[in-house]
């Protein structure tokens, strides 16, 4: 065959084959000299070899570009920011935004459930207003211990915000960061004072009722129970109500 009649492809690989070839005859011959060879040659050329070696892995490290970590300020900037995004307001149904929100919440979006503290005041029937300026219809679906749940219809369209996980009171550590984002819409940092059975202290300020409070991965942390500066709810009476099969009509009051 002429070689000239070859296609592109063929030449490749004819090309790879010759330097398959000539690589194993070049190694058949190197290691057949070096048999014959005098002791301090075949010494020099294992020299060789080892420094190369030595030299290939010291630089090696050098060459990968490790990330910087975050700072303590980019952990609490995205925390807050991820709250912020997942804070909603809560509107009475039959009134709309024609009247103020009745309470704050926060929207946890694995369970496309709403999150607040419970009060007498918090509608059955609901308008949620998201960050995104969208409004969606939802139900109280739970209600007990001083937790309040909104479910939204099958059909209903819901904003992306950033997930979320609830972190067990039992999970966190005195000292520990703690983030927020008022009714007012300001940021407040604290740390976790105490921790009980009968909900989490911390150093926050007033948050407001129903403010979720997250930590530096802003993951949840609690809700705001309005009883007093910088008191906050459990995550468990939130799982507690978010696996409940029936509507718990309880009181609302929160013990202190």
């Amino acid at each position: 065959m002429n070689i000239e009649e070859l296609s592109k492809s063929q030449l490749i690989l004819l090309t790879i084959l010759v330097n398959f070839v000539t690589s194993v005859a070049t190694g058949i011959l190197t290691v057949s000299l070096l048999d014959h060879a005098p002791a301090f040659v075949t010494q020099t050329v294992n020299r060789v070899v080892e420094r190369t070696i030595e030299t290939v892995a010291a630089a090696a490290p050098a060459a990968i570009i490790q990330a910087p970590a975050p700072s303590n300020q980019d952990l609490v900037t995205a925390a807050i920011g991820a709250d912020a995004a997942r804070m909603v307001a809560i509107y009475a149904g039959d009134t709309g935004t024609s009247t103020p929100a009745t309470a704050v919440g926060t929207y946890l979006p694995k369970s496309h459930a709403i999150a607040t503290t419970a009060t007498d005041s918090l509608p059955k029937e609901a308008l949620i207003e998201f960050t995104d300026g969208s409004f969606v219809s939802a139900s109280l679906s739970h209600q007990g211990n001083g937790v309040a749940i909104y479910g939204f219809a099958d059909g209903a369209v819901l904003p992306s915000v950033p997930s979320v996980n609830l972190i067990s009171s039992s999970d966190l550590r005195l000292g520990q960061t703690a983030l927020a984002i008022g009714a007012d819409g300001s940021a407040s940092t604290g740390i976790v004072a105490r921790v009980s059975s009968k909900g989490i202290y911390t150093t926050l300020p007033d948050i407001g009722t129903g403010s979720a409070v997250v930590d530096l991965s802003g993951n949840l942390i609690g809700l705001g129970a309005g009883a007093s500066p910088g008191f906050l709810i459990s995550t468990e009476r939130i799982t507690a109500l978010l696996t409940a099969t029936s509507t718990t009509a309880t009181s609302t009051t929160i013990t202190k």
